[in-house]
């Protein structure tokens, strides 16, 4: 009887501390996966570049052209525009963050992201009041709103007075200016 009842304490042990090793191990895994999420993009080329520092960025024209690809140093240093329906965001519905391709900055989330058939990716509001700030822009002949990276001053396209509700505003941006991460499944 006593042999009966020592391996039935046996068995409750072994299977407390499996199941107690079991959740350790699944809590080392969701650390793991957090530490993941937090550094969501790395561009070693690009020092300056980051998903968490909202430090205000002030570099000289030099320094951001060694440091940005030629395609995203012409859009956010000079202000050029893709040409509409070819940048790869303008057509894409999937969940997720975009964030400025020069600094890192969180620009937009997904689900302000909408349709508005001009050709580049449009967007209702921005992530946060610092996300994005704005300047007169009279170039082309045409009175507009600048779109600018809040963190980096960066060129991401123009603010118009013709998006869904409920701001009314679409933010006309130029997908070689941004970077998109996609929500986790």
């Amino acid at each position: 009887m006593k042999t009966k009842s020592f391996f039935s304490l046996l068995l409750l042990l072994s299977l407390f501390m499996h199941t107690a090793y079991g959740q350790a191990i699944k809590k080392q895994n969701n650390s793991k996966n957090s530490s993941i999420m937090e550094n969501k993009i790395i561009k070693p080329e690009n020092p300056y570049y980051s998903n968490t520092d909202t430090t205000k960025l002030n570099l000289s024209d030099a320094e951001w052209k060694k440091v940005l690809p030629e395609d995203v140093y012409q859009v956010t240093r000079k202000a050029d525009t893709e040409r509409p329906f070819t940048g790869k965001y303008w057509n894409t519905d999937e969940k997720g963050t975009y964030y400025c391709a020069a600094c890192g900055n969180k620009l937009f989330r997904s689900g302000a992201k909408f349709s508005s058939s001009c050709g580049w990716p449009s967007f209702f509001e921005q992530d946060n009041k610092n996300s994005v700030i704005y300047k007169k822009d009279n170039s082309l002949g045409m009175e507009r709103i600048e779109a600018l990276c809040g963190r980096c001053g960066g060129h991401l396209g123009h603010l118009f007075d013709d998006g869904p509700a409920p701001t009314g505003k679409r933010y006309c941006m130029n997908s070689i200016a941004l970077d998109f991460v996609p929500d986790n499944k």
